[in-house]
């Protein structure tokens, strides 16, 4: 594991880290606040994206007081720093990335371990909603920008955004423009029941969606509102409190006002008791 300080704006901190997930290394970014036992957030980028496009996020919750991360997936995308090739990569390999970033953050003296946020976009969406719910005991808050809750229903279909197969003949080697992924990609999701496996989380969950979305239907953040809010607790353990906004023509991805609208739901759900 590395920690390498570099440059400090203001007061908080920005550094470069990285962790293992056998036999790949992670490469990330850290942005830490001044302070002991602080609450961590980690941001995971969209397909065929990196950490760039997170970045903004992260920079944002670490001046809120959480020690913040983003990172590349192993083979998540072509300009990816960290291991792996596109044709290894799948939600499943990412969860594990996650999770072993999740590991790294909890061991660093300065967090509290017991106070994580994930915010997720697109395929980190998806992938933060999963890991949320397989470690409920550890994630406190959950945060979903236009999550891609459909692509196990999409592999099943045959597609992979705007790219078509045979189903039913998987090829060795399926082509997303520049971007090679492999058979493990469709493999690893064709049996996944999203809503059995976001509801296992407890806490609490807001999920942002562009009304002209045309690549991930705002019909699947409505379902996993739906999901989110039929959760059953306990008396000794409830259930949190699930938010859903939709952003008035926004497409797959904010940028803009629509981005600022995006963050201002974000900043107010993380100050929300």
């Amino acid at each position: 594991m590395f920690d390498k300080r570099k440059n400090c704006t203001g007061q908080v901190s920005k550094s470069e880290f990285r962790c293992r997930r056998e036999p790949f290394t992670i490469r990330g970014k850290e942005f830490r606040p001044e302070g002991n036992k602080l609450p961590i957030a980690i941001v995971s980028h969209q397909f065929m994206a990196s950490m760039n496009t997170v970045e903004k996020y992260a920079k944002l919750l670490a001046d809120m007081g959480y020690v913040s991360y983003c990172f590349d997936f192993c083979g998540g995308g072509l300009k990816s720093k960290s291991d792996g090739k596109t044709t290894e990569m799948s939600v499943e390999t990412e969860v594990k990335d996650l999770e072993a970033v999740i590991a790294y953050a909890q061991s660093r003296d300065y967090t509290d371990s017991d106070n994580i946020v994930l915010v997720g976009c697109s395929q980190g969406g998806l992938v933060s909603a999963i890991t949320a719910g397989r470690h409920d005991s550890e994630i406190s808050k959950l945060v979903l920008f236009y999550p891609a809750l459909c692509i196990p229903d999409d592999v099943r279909a045959g597609r992979i955004t705007f790219v078509k197969f045979d189903p039913d003949n998987v090829p060795d080697i399926i082509r997303c423009g520049m971007m090679k992924l492999g058979k493990c990609y469709v493999n690893d999701v064709s049996d996944m029941n999203v809503a059995e496996e976001i509801q296992k989380f407890s806490g609490d969950v807001v999920i942002v969606h562009g009304t002209k979305d045309k690549i991930v239907d705002i019909s699947y953040s409505e379902n996993a509102f739906r999901t989110y809010t039929e959760r059953k607790g306990t008396e000794e353990t409830p259930v949190g409190r699930a938010e859903f906004y939709t952003i008035e023509n926004g497409a797959h991805g904010f940028r803009g006002k629509r981005d600022k609208i995006a963050v201002s739901h974000m900043k107010d759900f993380l100050t929300t008791a």
